[in-house]
């Protein structure tokens, strides 16, 4: 599962440890939107003694289907669910009651949830406090706070229409504040939960996929790390991160080699700071590479970026940076109730955010919009247990309320474990049925188009750019990947102009080219249902 990043392009992300080298590729963002559909009503999710049709022309699907993972040599398990939007027959179910890792196929329970709970117009706030107003000078005593809600798109400088600190610079400055006599605090105690989902793998963390979900995150709470050879044989490798604030601290102990030589470059971020260590050698001549690295702490580095801000836009500040969350002690817990805001800026709306985590398969995103599922519906789904429910996450109650979400809706949940909100954990189970049945709850929600254009478009955007290019505007749907572990669900309009609801999801396949090429096939087998067959 990947989450790309707009700019430089990705050549490579480097090694994790001294012998591992890890290559990503980049796809660009700002993807184009489709036209919104009109919510369609829905049969029930489930009907009672649900059988595979035995239509003929349903069976012929399902014996194309069959023959395409009967003829393929990728050894691996499969699971396929599929069903019509229109009357609800099932037309084809391989393993479709039996759980399967699905990876970034989590995203849509998470994203279906959220939109159908919280409605595409929702909104995070991000504020700026102080415990008093400025005094006529416009001088601040005491602490500046940066508070954060769980905004996903809050970048340190202005892009579009995503809320910055820059803006929430000037907007202090406009009110004439003019110095701050205290210490500038990052505070992201308004989400509680694990500072990862559970069951992400150590290798994961230091990457841009694996970022702590932070109630005030910045830039994806990601930093760029690029290094490139000198220009001269014998000297160290050159070692830029952006944005530089001294925040990540690097120690290059790569070279620069003979013009044949092989690039052998590692880098490796320790998990519980931001020293960066890079080494290995580079050809005089090769190329350059970038790589996204996580950044621990993300308040502190908003709290860093926004001192910057300040100091930039002419607000003298005293004192240093510090970050909070919600386990801080008693006595430096902050409440917003009893302070004064001085500036705020809202997220662009729960709708636009959904379509980037689909389209681009944004970890951060989807594990922010769990948590704020959990702070705003949690109290929807409680833990039975008073003690445990008043202890528990924001994160696992944003499970809850997605296990339970289903559950209204009719959907078995028996085989169906929730451990995070992207798919990155490794303890995450779905079932094909489960998936294909959320999918075809959501055509009748009120937040069905907002839902279905998430998706990627077949051939056009998204994490689908590049595959099924004969299928564009027919199938929409979004794509996981783990290692060993492909899978895609979505919709798909047959040539007699109807909508299949599928999920295709492949567990322990260890030939990953050659799976993404079946999974392939048997999205087209589906959208070219009904196809008049060429006369003999």
């Amino acid at each position: 599962m990947k989450f790309h990043k707009p700019g430089l392009l990705i050549a490579a992300v480097l090694g994790v440890v001294l012998t591992t080298l890890f290559l990503l590729a980049y796809y660009p963002v700002g993807f184009a939107r489709e036209e919104k559909r009109a919510p369609k009503s829905a049969p029930p999710a489930v009907r009672k003694n649900d059988t595979v049709s035995t239509a003929p022309d349903d069976t012929s699907l399902a014996r194309e289907i069959d023959r395409i993972i009967g003829e393929s040599s990728v050894p691996a398990r499969w699971g396929v669910f599929v069903i019509s939007q229109k009357d609800g027959r099932v037309l084809y179910s391989r393993d479709a009651d039996k759980s399967f890792t699905p990876a970034s196929n989590m995203k849509v329970y998470t994203t279906a949830v959220a939109l159908d709970s919280l409605g595409g117009d929702y909104r995070w706030r991000t504020s700026v406090y102080a415990r008093k107003p400025p005094d006529s000078n416009g001088v601040i005593e005491g602490e500046l706070i940066l508070y954060g809600r769980g905004a996903p798109d809050l970048t340190s400088r202005p892009k579009g229409d995503a809320p910055s600190l820059a803006n929430l610079a000037d907007q202090l400055y406009q009110a004439g504040v003019r110095e701050v006599r205290g210490s500038v605090v990052g505070d992201a105690s308004y989400l509680r939960g694990e500072l990862f989902g559970l069951g992400w793998q150590w290798n994961d963390l230091q990457w841009y996929f694996g970022a702590e979900p932070s109630a005030l995150s910045i830039d994806e709470n990601s930093v760029e790390v690029t290094m490139s050879p000198a220009s001269k044989k014998g000297e160290h490798a050159n070692v830029i991160v952006s944005p530089n604030q001294n925040f990540v601290r690097v120690t290059n102990n790569a070279t620069t080699g003979e013009p044949d030589a092989i690039t052998t470059i590692g880098i490796i971020r320790d998990l519980s700071d931001n020293n960066v260590r890079v080494w290995g050698g580079f050809p005089v001549g090769g190329r350059a590479f970038s790589a996204f690295i996580s950044v621990h702490d993300p308040a502190m580095w908003a709290a860093t970026l926004f001192k910057q801000a300040l100091i930039a836009r002419g607000i003298k500040v005293n004192g240093e940076v510090r970050s909070r969350d919600f386990r801080a002690p008693e006595s430096d817990k902050f409440d917003p109730q009893k302070a004064v805001e001085l500036a705020y800026a809202n997220s662009e709306a729960l709708a636009e955010i959904v379509r980037r985590t689909n389209k681009e398969s944004n970890n951060l995103f989807a594990e922010l919009i769990l948590r704020t599922v959990g702070k705003e519906r949690g109290s929807s789904a409680p833990n039975p247990d008073p003690r445990r429910n008043a202890a528990r996450g924001d994160d696992e109650a944003g499970t809850a309320v997605v296990r339970a979400w289903l559950e209204s809706k009719g959907i078995a949940t028996r085989a169906v474990v929730i451990r995070d909100g992207s798919g990155l954990s490794r303890l995450d189970l779905v079932t094909p049925e489960s998936t294909a049945r959320l999918l075809l709850a959501m055509t009748s929600s009120r937040a069905a188009a907002e839902f279905h254009d998430s998706l990627p478009n077949a051939g056009h955007d998204g994490t689908l750019g590049s595959r099924l290019k004969n299928m564009t505007g027919r199938i929409f749907a979004k794509t996981g990947t783990l290692t060993y572990t492909h899978s895609l669900s979505g919709y798909a309009t047959t040539q007699r102009d109807d909508v299949l609801v599928f999920s295709i999801l492949c567990n322990d396949a260890v030939a990953d080219r050659g799976a993404v090429a079946i999974i392939d096939q048997i999205a087209t087998a589906i959208a070219d249902f009904g196809r008049p067959q060429a006369s003999k």
